[in-house]
């Protein structure tokens, strides 16, 4: 007799082959796909343009892969910045994925290794598709393909940026805003999705201007504090309300 494991919503889980679930991985990458290969050969590009070798953008996006960290990392390795610098901007630019840990479906993922490295593939990205209501029949097996299909995309676009970087003549402007716009469609879609969630976006919004406005020169490590703080008080003041039936 044929168990299967049940969604969120009680409704019975499909079963699929590990091919099945590495070609659906492969459909559900496909359109952060398309914006993380020109985002990869802007990162690649920029790297050769800044003078470091064609082989640090595979380097950086193979064994390092933080998304928008590596385009500040780019900049810090060519000024020759002290490593307790660039310790501590990865830290404040990355802080935000300790957050992503309390949702992500990890328990999902079987083996060691297997969550060894969805762990280190946790991006903004996958964070984004796998907590979807959409994801949430989705096995490990296809949530793990689905990470490091993205992470192929990452450092393939990377490569052949940096490789193309020297064809390109003088320097071209703007190639570190290509993240920033990334994390604005981002959270587009996480706004269009989650319409009853709208004071979240609000409080990050307000948190972000407070920060800029009061703590000019530690801009995102207060906004990270004070939209932490909103988001506790946020939970608190809804928890304390009664339900109705």
């Amino acid at each position: 007799m044929e168990t299967r494991s049940l969604t969120a919503n009680g409704s019975p889980r499909p079963t699929l082959t590990p091919r099945s679930e590495s070609f659906a991985a492969l459909k559900d990458s496909a359109s952060v796909g398309l914006g993380l290969i020109p985002l990869g050969l802007a990162l690649g590009m920029l790297t050769a343009q800044t003078g470091l070798p064609w082989w640090c953008a595979s380097l950086f996006t193979a064994v390092i892969y933080a998304g928008s960290f590596e385009f500040l990392l780019v900049g810090l390795v060519s000024a020759a910045a002290p490593l307790a610098t660039v310790a501590l901007t990865a830290l404040l630019v990355n802080v935000r994925h300790v957050f992503y840990a309390l949702s992500f479906p990890l328990h999902r993922v079987n083996g060691r290794l297997a969550m060894a490295y969805s762990t280190f593939a946790l991006t903004d990205e996958a964070y984004a598709l796998t907590t979807g209501a959409q994801a949430r029949s989705w096995s490990g097996t296809r949530i793990l393909w689905l990470q490091g299909f993205m992470h192929l995309y990452w450092v393939a676009g990377a490569t052949a940026g940096a490789l193309l970087g020297s064809l390109i003549p003088g320097t071209v402007h703007g190639l570190d805003f290509a993240m920033t716009a990334l994390f604005t469609v981002l959270a587009l879609d996480a706004i269009s999705e989650r319409r009853n969630d709208l004071p979240t976006p609000v409080l990050a919004l307000l948190s972000a201007l407070v920060a800029r406005l009061v703590f000019p020169g530690q801009m995102l490590l207060a906004a990270f504090a004070l939209f932490t703080a909103a988001l506790l008080t946020q939970n608190l003041i809804t928890s304390k309300r009664p339900s109705h039936a």
